[in-house]
């Protein structure tokens, strides 16, 4: 064969792996990457963490609370089956602080970051990618955003860490102080929950440091601009933080937020100040309050034994797990935003009024009908995961408790999560899923999209209330 002849049959190679990836894409929905990709991580992690070099013991795990694990951490939720420093190897440690890391970002945008590191080209394909991991509402300049996001992850993370430096490693020794400050920042600005603090106590998270300000206080600003969304900070920095120019996202993330954190905090002084609360003095009192009005909202850690919580008290921190913080940020939960949406719907239907409007704005149908259908099938996947956990013997205050916790990527237990049942663990597992990468992501990724056709059915009525 002839040189010429080699060099086109090489062509024609190329050109056949190049339709083969174009169709790949086509065939591939970024819902199905999204939601494939994340299972893949899940299940790298459960290999690494079954390892035996992965746990103090140097005994393999059973695997099914290996996947366990790495399932809280990739979806930054917490919930543990094993006291995580009690348990897990430093190496083990490590690798729990990376998934929580790539879960927290999410691996597209990790993936991107290399990309850029290495100065490659940002095709279109993966700017969509990353506009549907950050919950942009533009694609334009999205590459700007995710540098702006990395960037910003590493100096919020590097912060939290000196400033708790400052309490830990007097505490605990330079090189363990250290480890810890960096992985409570980690876990804390991911929303993720995991903690070392078994080193005193197991499963005791922060309960030690309740009338510790630096500590209760830097964990909960860190908690706080995780979950308010890369996409909220971005337009600040646009906008030079002038409230008056701000996007509709913007205001409705900021304003539900600091309303959540008032009200929560109102409510646990109230509810639980002949309680949980009653021995401390007024200081300790608002700062454990107003942690426990933060954390609920998908961050998992606590400074309140949640067994020793009043039922208003539970309520409560279940309302505002069921909420949990902003989309594309580091936390779950239906979404403040989902909230405000369908608030005002339900405003306007009762005033009679046909438009749905949020400050002068109007939102359209689309808008409406994603936050609906996303509550609907966050709640029925809430009740099946409530059902089958009663149905293993659990009782259904805990079951609540559990399944909102894990389907809002929380964290927060009852204390019943070393004693599940195989299913009842299985059940939370693809309660944590589907959580962090959003019910709705979950269904049309196994689903097919079905396009309308031309003609309509008839139209038929139906007495709804």
């Amino acid at each position: 064969m002839s040189l010429l002849g080699l060099i086109n049959k090489w062509a024609a190679l190329g050109r056949i792996v190049k339709h083969q990836q174009i169709n790949l894409k086509k065939r591939w929905s970024t819902m199905q990457i999204l939601a494939f990709g994340f299972a893949f991580l899940i299940l790298l992690g459960s290999v690494l963490l079954w390892l035996p070099i992965s746990n103090r013991n140097h005994e393999s795990i059973p695997f099914l609370n290996a996947l366990f694990t790495a399932t809280s951490a990739t979806c930054v939720t917490g919930l543990v089956v094993y006291d995580t420093w009690t348990q897990f190897s430093g190496l083990g440690q490590a690798v729990i602080l990376l998934l929580i890391q790539i879960g927290g970002l999410g691996f597209i945008a990790v993936a991107i970051m290399f990309s850029l590191t290495l100065g490659k080209r940002i095709g279109l394909y993966e700017r969509s990618l990353l506009t549907e991991v950050v919950s942009s509402l533009q694609i334009g300049g999205i590459v700007r955003l995710v540098r702006r996001m990395l960037i910003g992850t590493a100096l919020f993370e590097v912060l939290g860490a000196a400033l708790l430096g400052l309490r830990f490693i007097p505490l605990f020794g330079m090189g363990r102080g250290l480890w810890f400050s960096i992985f409570h920042s980690v876990s804390a600005f991911c929303n993720a929950g995991f903690d070392l603090m078994g080193v005193n106590n197991p499963h005791s998270s922060l309960t030690a440091f309740v009338d510790d300000p630096l500590v209760i206080l830097v964990i909960a600003m860190l908690i706080i601009v995780g979950g308010i969304s890369f996409v909220v900070w971005n337009d600040l920095i646009e906008v030079r933080f002038s409230l008056r120019k701000i996007l509709l996202q913007t205001r409705i993330v900021l304003f539900s937020t600091f309303f959540l954190l008032l009200a929560g905090t109102l409510a646990f002084l109230l509810l639980e100040k002949n309680n949980v609360l009653s021995s401390m003095n007024s200081g300790t009192r608002i700062l454990a309050a107003f942690f426990q009005s933060v954390t609920p909202r998908t961050a998992g850690f606590n400074s309140l034994d949640i067994t020793s919580l009043s039922s208003g008290g539970e309520f409560i921190t279940i309302l505002l797990m069921f909420i949990g913080a902003a989309p594309g940020s580091t936390g779950g939960g239906i979404k403040v935003t989902t909230l405000v949406v369908i608030g005002a719907a339900l405003i306007a239907s009762i005033r009679n009024r046909s438009d749905v409007t949020i400050w002068h704005f109007r939102l359209n149908s689309e808008t409406l009908q994603r936050a609906f259908t996303g509550a609907a099938l966050y709640l029925m996947m809430v009740t099946v995961g409530i059902i089958v956990l009663c149905a293993e013997g659990q009782s259904l205050s805990d079951s609540i408790f559990e399944c909102f916790s894990a389907i809002g990527t929380v964290g927060l237990t009852t204390g019943i999560t070393t004693t599940l049942s195989p299913l009842s663990r299985i059940v939370l597992i693809v309660l944590m899923y589907a959580g962090r990468i959003g019910s709705m992501t979950v269904f049309l990724a196994v689903t097919k999209s079905v396009k309308n056709g031309a003609l309509k059915n008839p139209v038929g009525k139906v007495i709804v209330g």
